[in-house]
């Protein structure tokens, strides 16, 4: 599907699509968006990240307006450091599908993300995080991280892949809770039902901003969601096979200011050598939405 010509909302996960492995913004990016922002559309960040650890990056956006957090649990104001909606997931649910997915593949170490524009990063004996940028606080044993309220449930294994993991978790957990994976060591338990989709088309009702002019882009299998909502789903060219399957298009990598490629075409920039994989793909994407 063809991006739309009159796109007025762009949504952008975080981690592999805009921001570099080494957690900035390029030029280029910051250019792309503010010749976006010019020409009337509005940015919403959509990501996994919780938001107290989302904060900082808008803040060197200079974003004070809204962005989606926590998988499409939160929809949080930067301008007044506020939740405007937030779902939590119920803990005892939690508890429950750790033990189903442990009766499967065997011992996890588990991490969550306490809900607030203050909540923490708890993480147990045993986990490490894969983005070792992001602050945590260890925890002496499993239920000290059921103390307060959370938004989401982060899984690691000591042997299974990714993507194993999520297909058991998913064959078990049933409808005590969303699965998905959001990045390379990152399979994660929502509250059901909730998705960066969700999030996204709360965020825009609240803006009046419409999904059939909506470019989104990401990186991993927690986009899916947010490209079937979307008008179109555009994919880094690091992907995962996953979201590329269901993108209208990819882009180069986010080492690479894919984000920028796409939004200096479609706003009038100038246009860049793009190489051939990052065009819109004849027959791709989704027939309908």
């Amino acid at each position: 599907m063809a991006a739309p010509t009159d796109c007025s909302l762009i949504a952008t996960d975080l981690d592999g699509t805009l921001l570099r492995g080494d957690d900035t913004f390029s030029d280029r990016s910051r250019a792309a968006l503010a010749l976006a922002a010019r020409a009337g559309a509005r940015h919403l960040v959509v990501t996994g990240r919780p938001a107290p650890r989302v904060r900082p990056l808008l803040e060197d956006l200079g974003v004070t307006g809204l962005a989606v957090c926590g998988q499409g649990a939160q929809v949080y104001e930067a301008g007044t450091d506020r939740l405007l909606w937030s779902v939590t997931l119920d803990r005892e649910l939690a508890e429950t599908a750790l033990g189903k997915i442990e009766a499967e593949v065997g011992e996890l170490y588990a991490a969550v993300d306490q809900d607030g524009v203050d909540g923490l990063t708890l993480i147990e004996p045993g986990y490490l995080m894969p983005h070792p940028t992001l602050p945590a606080v260890r925890v002496e044993r499993r239920d000290d991280l059921w103390v307060r309220p959370i938004s989401k449930v982060l899984l690691r294994h000591p042997h299974l892949t990714d993507d194993e993991l999520t297909a058991t978790a998913r064959s078990v957990v049933g409808s005590l809770a969303t699965v998905t994976m959001s990045g390379p060591g990152t399979v994660e338990l929502q509250p059901c039902g909730v998705t960066k989709a969700t999030g996204l088309a709360l965020a825009a009702e609240h803006l009046g901003l419409e999904r059939g002019r909506t470019v989104a882009f990401g990186d991993m299998p927690n986009d899916v969601p947010m490209f079937h909502w979307a008008a179109h789903g555009v994919a880094m060219a690091n992907a995962h096979p996953e979201l590329k399957a269901v993108a209208d298009e990819v882009t180069t990598s986010n080492e690479d200011d894919g984000v920028a490629v796409v939004l200096e075409r479609l706003f009038g920039g100038a246009e860049p050598s793009v190489p051939p994989h990052a065009l819109p793909r004849p027959g791709s994407g989704r027939v309908s939405r």
